[in-house]
């Protein structure tokens, strides 16, 4: 379901060399996520707190999930920060999907900090039963799918 993306390091590196601050309160360095099969279909599960929910947008496109989310910078006016660990700004996560899940199905919810994204398999890549005829009897195969 997840592909491996050799050059993520290579910009991380490119853009902190170039200027940009990485996972300063400006950037958000990344958003955890958990991903996992549970029956007929796969749940990712987002930390995104302090995120307000009308800025989160799920989308997909071309065999590609996207994540975005944004959370404000506290007011600054009047304030002398003693520490300020907390990422502000805008997440943005991209999940490349299988062949074998129904992309028209998947769904989302956030509570609690958490999204979670439901992403259902195909019902044609699902295992299924073939009927096998001829001769005088007939049989059933259990036929697997490519998973």
């Amino acid at each position: 379901m997840l592909r491996f993306d050799p050059f993520h390091d290579i910009d991380t590196v490119a853009r902190q060399l170039l200027g940009e601050a990485v996972g300063s309160a400006r950037a958000p360095r990344f958003m955890p996520m958990d991903l996992f099969k549970a029956g007929d279909h796969y749940v990712l599960n987002a930390d995104l707190p302090g995120v307000d929910p009308g800025s989160v947008d799920v989308s997909v496109d071309n065999g590609t999930l996207t994540l975005r989310a944004q959370r404000s910078a506290p007011s600054e006016e009047g304030v002398q920060w003693i520490a300020s660990e907390r990422f502000s700004g805008n997440y943005l996560r991209q999940v490349s999907l299988g062949d074998n899940v129904d992309a028209e199905k998947i769904s989302a919810a956030y509570n609690n900090g958490v999204l979670s994204v439901t992403i259902p398999i195909a019902e044609r890549a699902k295992p299924r039963r073939i009927e096998i005829s001829g001769g005088s009897s007939q049989k059933t195969i259990e036929a697997g799918s490519s998973n």
